[in-house]
Formats: C-alpha cells, structure tokens, sequence
C-alpha cells in the first residue's frame, strides 16, 4: 500500500505480500492493483480496530471486515475477491512467521441474503433440549454428556475451543460460573443457569467417571475413548441436532454462541455485559447481534402485523 498509509508493522507486510503476489506469484498487474485495494480498505478497517501488528488480525477481525462490505451493498464478485485477498494474506503471514497461525482458514465471504448468522428461536432450544434430556434420563453416559454440552454452549455462549478446552478446576458449582480460556490466552468468568447446572451435575456423577481413563487427565468434556472431547466430536453433534430445525445458516456450535447473544440482547441485556460474556475485544463485534434482534422483529411484523 505504498502512498495510501502511514506505515507501520501491518502495513508493511502487507505491501510485502503484494509485492510477492506480483513478483513471485505472477499475478497479474489487474488482479494485484485491485488486491491492494481491497487490503488498502482492510488496513483501514484494522486501525479503526486498534490493530497495528500482522498478528491482530484475527477471524473476528477478518470477520467483521467482510459482514461491514456486505452490509454496505458490496457485490458477490467483490466480496469474494476480498474473501481471497484477505486468506491470501493470512496464510503468507503465518508461512513467513509474521503471524502465530493462519486466521483465514476458516474465514468464508459472506453470502448474498445470508448476512446474519444463524439464530434459534427459543421454542427450537427449548424442544431441542428436551429430546437431549429424554434420552440422558436412560443414563446412557454420551448422552448425558451430549446434554451437558449443548446446556453449557447456549447457557455460557461459548465459543466450541473454549468447550472442548474446559478442565475440572475450571467448574465452580455452587457459584455457577465458568472460567474460560479465550482468544490470545484471556481468562474470563462466564456464568451458566440451574438447567446447565443440573446437566453438568447428572454428567459429572454418572456420564464422566463411565467414560474416564487413565488418560483423561483434568478435561471436563471427555469423548468415547476416555480422551478430551475434540471440536469435531461438538460439531457433528450440533450439526446433526439442527439438521432438522427449520432456518437457514451454519449448522455449528456457533449457531448456539449465536443464539445465546441473541436471546441475552431480547431479554434487555446490556450490550457491554454480553460483550464481556462473549470475550469479544471489541463492541463491534457484538453489535452484530443487535442487527439480529432488528431483523427477528421486522420478520416478526412482517409475518404477524394486518397491516405489514
């Protein structure tokens, strides 16, 4: 970004990454000019976010850089092409050491008309809990995990390494609360209701010691062959729970983290509380879940006014 920014630790390695796409990649002169453009744009977007340095830019960021275009009417095309600046860009950072991993892995372009992620009505949680509870009520020790994870994934909004990271001293029971490990290694204390509570207890006394080895060590959530509970195992689980559930969207754990932020926000939270319970580090992540709440009541009007 030569001539369009005042330097610094990010901006030079991102005029470093254009220049290897034009002088080692053989990009063409189209295609770099309109990549240093969309980073330009990045750039601008990640000083308004306080970050400086190749290492802040997380998915979040990524994230939120993308959903900001989206919202401003920006093309399929050039959303896409953004998308793959921005990976394109996450990935050299993390193969030249710049950064500690490649936080456009996971990143995706937004999709026309799906700009909002995924929420359950309360009705679906509700349902889908129940049918969890039946089937931990026969004792069956995965389902009483199952049921355990999904109370804690919507009652703490947690984000699915920070569910499969928990260890045993992490759980306090009386104060129901959580002490979580977020992103960049911050600790956070989250609070979880009774409901969770009691999956949590019924889990703990009969689901975790059935499936416990001598290789569990302190994990919370433990898998079929007595390990720590890995993501993959949570989002299979999810994914074939919301199967079925009418909406459009990811099918993840996100989906729950998504919903709880919602519902917290419906119910008059305050926007900061559930920022601070999110982890997010900044206030404009979480107000994407104000847009949600914005979006739930138009649809309800719409379908539900005389006069919509």
């Amino acid at each position: 970004m030569r001539g369009t920014d005042d330097g610094g630790p990010l901006s030079d390695a991102v005029s470093a990454f254009a220049d290897h796409l034009a002088g080692e990649r053989g990009y063409s002169a189209n295609t770099v000019r309109a990549y240093r453009s969309d980073l330009t744009d990045l750039l601008h977007y990640a000083r308004s976010r306080g970050a400086g340095s190749p290492g802040d830019l997380d998915l979040d960021l990524l994230r939120d850089w993308l959903w900001r275009g989206s919202q401003a009417g920006l093309s399929k095309a050039t959303l896409a092409r953004r998308s793959a600046a921005a990976k394109g860009l996450a990935a050299w950072l993390s193969r030249e050491g710049l950064a500690d991993a490649d936080s456009g892995a996971r990143l995706r372009a937004p999709r026309p008309g799906r700009t909002l992620p995924r929420v359950l009505t309360e009705g679906q949680v509700t349902g889908l809990l129940a049918g969890l509870a039946a089937r931990a009520a026969e004792g069956d020790p995965l389902a009483l995990r199952d049921l355990a994870v999904v109370e804690v994934l919507y009652a703490a909004a947690l984000r699915v390494s920070e569910l499969t990271g928990l260890d045993l001293d992490q759980l306090d029971q009386e104060r129901l609360t959580l002490r979580v490990t977020g992103k960049g290694s911050k600790e956070r204390v989250v609070p979880f209701g009774v409901p969770a509570q009691r999956a949590l207890g019924d889990y703990l006394r009969r689901g975790r010691p059935a499936l416990a080895t001598d290789g569990s060590g302190s994990a919370l959530f433990l898998g079929s062959r007595g390990g720590r509970m890995g993501t993959r195992t949570v989002y299979a689980l999810i994914a074939r729970l919301l199967e079925d559930l009418p909406g459009s969207g990811p099918a993840g754990p996100h989906a729950l983290r998504h919903t709880a932020a919602t519902h917290l926000l419906d119910g008059g939270a305050d926007l900061r509380a559930v920022q601070e319970m999110l982890g997010h580090a900044s206030l404009g992540t979480t107000q994407i879940y104000t847009h949600v709440s914005t979006e739930r009541l138009r649809q309800s009007y719409r379908s539900a006014h005389p006069r919509a």
